[in-house]
């Protein structure tokens, strides 16, 4: 356990004292839950970022796009989604200090007892049987409730308009969705990409970077006909069709089993593992990325989600599984098929059609139920309010109003009654140009703090006594740093106008002349700098430096007229070698 625990606490002594990250407001005694990005982390959050964007977004610009939206919604937005019902955890309270914990972690931690998807009475009778206690004082705990994780707030001076932070950033896709769609020229299946802040008012936080109260999201909502799910996927397909994916299914977890097994693509789809292709084909981009971040192929793969440990808007999800040295195998992302769960609620609760329309080649003569109601009998009953009445009998779909005349002998909508005899349910013929329907979704969500952290610990190395960050050398912070071999003025002098050249070239530099050659490349190699270019007396007489690889502690002599050419081939995976004439040889 020491070991393990040790490589965790040297990436976050590291990550403080080089500037990736630390607790935010330390100076008061932090928060839980919320951490600050320093000057590195913050370069490699971007980063990271832009890799997500390129692989999700640039690759599939035909598909996807991108969009902001606020970080503050109403009410009724989350009304809509289930949020305000469902987005809740387990809390107990210590009924004799106070302190309150999440109760599944609690007992997950003490018992070691699976309880994902278990009731508040299920948890309680658990504590009770066990005797579970205070971690702090001993005292006896409470009866287990629900805490929503929704940060409230008030929109403007009234209370009474009240708002919440958003916890995912996919309602804002969704509310936006027809806007979008109309703006991409009815384009079918589309991609709404969203990446940014959310918050979620955990219980009590902790695992570090892996569980904040406040983070960034990177995701996309993909939006998909029922009728025609694999619309679009035969020009994408071929790209990833033999690509493995590590899968454990929830009939294998049923049966007791915990080793994934392995799929391609073309089978997880044929054999229904993952039941919209789409989502197996962006679970296959989803690997290809993460493995992108220096994760490898075997400390990864997806775990289904069984029926009661899904979210209450989906019908499959898939957790991407990481390996991490403290905590083992972690979530770094989501897939879920959302059906047309969200655009169905924003529809009933906006009263916005939210529905799309598919023309036929051909107009087609179909059978279609109506509701026909007294128009007449509406009026002189409600008169004034009869047009809201027909606007509330336009929203129910003909399957309501025969459900309703059935159970109830009448039609009731938001206190309006209308007689059975004053309304019915008939099928008649007509000729239609294209149906009409919401459109389903699947939806890749990542957490991008966490996937920062998983970087880091991936990149960890310690050779001779140096600590080695070998982060992907895209994704590097600084991307080359630049030394004279001693404080000549004349190579200081040189060093300074390479790092101005390399800086004017585009690229994020760091220059030291502080110490030995020897502790400089250390620390280079500590912040993660790829590639290191030396400025010696050779320099002077042949206009050439030395290019020092970060993970082979190989050197190679390049012209400086081919310096950035050669920098930024390194840093694109061409070889030391490749770039120059080995030193010493």
């Amino acid at each position: 356990m020491g070991e393990v625990q040790d490589l965790y606490e040297k990436i976050v002594e590291l990550a403080k004292r080089r500037g990736f990250f630390w607790p935010s407001y330390e100076i008061y005694g932090g928060v839980a839950g919320f951490y600050d990005l320093g000057p590195l982390g913050a370069r490699l959050h971007q980063k990271i970022i832009e890799l997500w964007r390129e692989y999700f977004i640039h690759r599939h610009q035909d598909l996807v796009v991108e969009i902001e939206t606020p970080i503050i919604g109403p009410e009724i937005v989350y009304k809509a989604s289930g949020h305000l019902e469902h987005f809740t955890d387990p809390i107990v309270e210590c009924l004799k200090c106070g302190r309150k914990y999440r109760a599944d972690h609690l007992i997950e931690e003490k018992l070691g007892i699976k309880t994902e998807g278990l009731s508040p009475q299920e948890l309680t009778r658990i504590i009770r049987e066990h005797d579970l206690r205070c971690p702090v004082c001993g005292g006896p705990l409470s009866e287990v409730k629900l805490f929503n994780l929704l940060f409230r707030t008030t929109i403007g001076p009234y209370s009474s308009n009240i708002g919440y932070l958003r916890p995912e950033t996919a309602q804002g896709m969704f509310v936006s969705f027809k806007r979008v769609y109309e703006a991409m020229r009815h384009r079918l299946p589309i991609g709404i990409a969203q990446i940014g802040r959310v918050a979620r008012n955990e219980i009590s936080p902790r695992q570090g970077m892996m569980r904040l109260r406040e983070f960034t999201i990177m995701e996309f909502e993909f939006f998909f006909d029922p009728e025609n799910p694999r619309e679009g996927l035969d020009e994408y397909l071929p790209r990833v069709a033999d690509t493995k994916l590590r899968i454990l299914t929830a009939e294998a977890r049923e049966r007791g089993e915990e080793k994934p097994e392995e799929y391609s693509v073309e089978e997880a789809i044929n054999e229904g593992v993952v039941r919209v292709p789409w989502m197996a084909y962006w679970m296959a981009i989803a690997r290809d990325f993460v493995m992108a971040l220096g994760v490898p192929y075997e400390n990864m793969f997806f775990e289904e989600k069984l029926p009661h440990e899904r979210a209450h808007y989906a019908q499959q999800v898939f957790d991407q599984l990481v390996k991490v040295s403290r905590w083992g195998w972690v979530e770094v992302s989501g897939h879920a098929y959302r059906t047309d769960y969200d655009l169905s609620r924003h529809m009933k609760y906006s009263g916005h059609d939210l529905t799309v329309f598919r023309p036929y080649p051909q107009p087609r003569v179909v059978k279609v139920k109506k509701v026909i109601v007294d128009k007449a009998w509406v009026g002189r009953t409600y008169r004034s309010d009869a047009p809201r009445v027909f606007e509330l009998l336009s929203r129910l779909s003909p399957e309501e109003v025969e459900r309703m005349l059935r159970e109830r002998g009448k039609v009731v909508v938001e206190g309006y009654e209308i007689p059975g005899d004053r309304v019915r349910v008939v099928e008649v013929e007509e000729k239609v140009s294209g149906r009409r329907f919401v459109p389903h979704v699947v939806e890749p969500s990542f957490g991008s703090e966490r996937l920062l952290y998983v970087t880091l610990e991936y990149a960890y190395r310690e050779r001779e006594g140096r600590v080695v960050l070998s982060i992907p050398r895209r994704l590097a912070p600084i991307e080359v740093a630049v030394f004279p071999l001693v404080r000549d003025e004349r190579l200081v002098e040189k060093a300074r106008n390479v790092k101005r050249m390399l800086q004017d070239a585009g690229f994020y530099v760091y220059y030291d002349d502080d110490g030995s050659i020897g502790r400089r490349y250390a620390r280079a190699d500590e912040i993660g700098v790829p590639v290191a270019v030396t400025i010696d007396y050779q320099s002077l007489e042949d206009d050439t430096v030395t290019l020092r690889d970060r993970d082979t502690w190989r050197q190679v002599r390049v012209e400086t007229a081919r310096l950035v050419e050669a920098v930024r081939r390194f840093l694109e995976g061409a070889s030391l070698e490749e770039l120059g004439k080995p030193v010493g040889s």
